[in-house]
């Protein structure tokens, strides 16, 4: 038995092997490509033995810097270039509530804004967007977007995150905003019933409004095939200047030019947590966020000086 397995082996090792001392020598001449070899050979260690950690959420940090956010960088660095403004104003340390614009027809918006806060904070933070259940529904995208961070769009897990000292990212406009047609781009939806404001000021933790430019012009939604999306169970079906005309590749985005500028946090310790029982209060904090980000949103449209790489 042994002598019938062992001549198929023997070839299929070699050729790992010779994988491997190609990679090792190619790696030998180009110190970038060594340390990530090093990295792969280690996050592969590392999954093989279990020496990682996944919070009760879902968050698997491993996972996420090891194979998550590689994609994201090269979104970030080489595709969408984008231009990160106001990263002294994330909180270095304990709890926040970013409230950010939607769009895009795939939201890829969140996917960045994530990766930019790891990025750019000190200890490498993660955002912990909240997100409908569809996204959770989906295969693939919603392990994904659970192993990095990412949670239900529910009062009790915002509360929950933000009293652990989370940093947690809300898009208010749900698919009302990344599934909005090109006409009305960067104009912003409803808020829902300010909810997530609501939490904020429970938790008396502060609301960061970001804006966000370029997710728009990523995925440019000309068409809604309602038919169809109602038979998929849907909110809408996209059709772009490429989808599904070129099938499959029709999913690429486009090269737009990318801004996310991080405001001013509004605090709300001061206000104390009775203020979420005020219906009026908690609709004026939400409008007050709506209109700083719309406001910006416009500012930033006239900064950007092309809309296209």
């Amino acid at each position: 038995m042994s002598q019938a397995r062992g001549p198929g082996l023997d070839p299929a090792l070699a050729a790992v092997g010779a994988v491997v001392d190609a990679a090792e020598k190619l790696a030998r001449t180009n110190p970038e490509l060594e340390r990530a070899l090093a990295r792969l050979v280690a996050f592969i260690r590392r999954r093989i033995t279990g020496e990682y950690d996944v919070d009760e959420f879902g968050l698997d940090a491993d996972f996420t810097e090891g194979v998550i956010y590689p994609i994201a960088k090269v979104l970030y660095e080489k595709w969408f270039h984008v231009e990160m403004l106001g990263t002294e104003r994330i909180p270095v340390d304990g709890p926040a509530l970013l409230v950010a614009n939607h769009s895009g027809t795939i939201p890829l918006d969140g996917f960045m804004l994530s990766y930019a806060v790891h990025r750019n904070t000190p200890d490498h933070r993660f955002l912990r967007l909240l997100a409908a259940d569809l996204v959770f529904s989906l295969p693939v995208v919603g392990d994904f977007a659970r192993r990095s961070g990412g949670t239900l769009a529910s009062a009790d897990d915002a509360s929950r995150l933000l009293a652990d000292g989370e940093l947690v990212g809300v898009f208010p406009e749900g698919f009302k905003g990344v599934g909005k047609g090109w006409s009305q781009r960067y104009r912003l939806q409803r808020f829902g019933r300010g909810g997530v404001v609501a939490t904020a000021l429970r938790a008396g933790v502060p609301i960061i409004p970001v804006a966000i430019v370029g997710a728009e012009e990523a995925y440019p939604m000309i068409g809604d095939i309602t038919p169809l999306a109602r038979a998929l169970g849907f909110p809408y079906f996209p059709v772009t200047p490429t989808f599904p005309l070129l099938g499959l590749l029709g999913v690429i985005p486009l090269p737009s030019r990318w801004i996310i500028e991080i405001g001013d946090p509004i605090q709300t310790a001061h206000l104390g947590s009775e203020a979420a029982d005020d219906p009026m209060g908690v609709f004026e904090l939400t409008d007050q966020v709506r209109e700083r980000i719309q406001s910006r949103l416009y500012a930033l449209l006239r900064q950007r000086d092309r809309t296209f790489f």
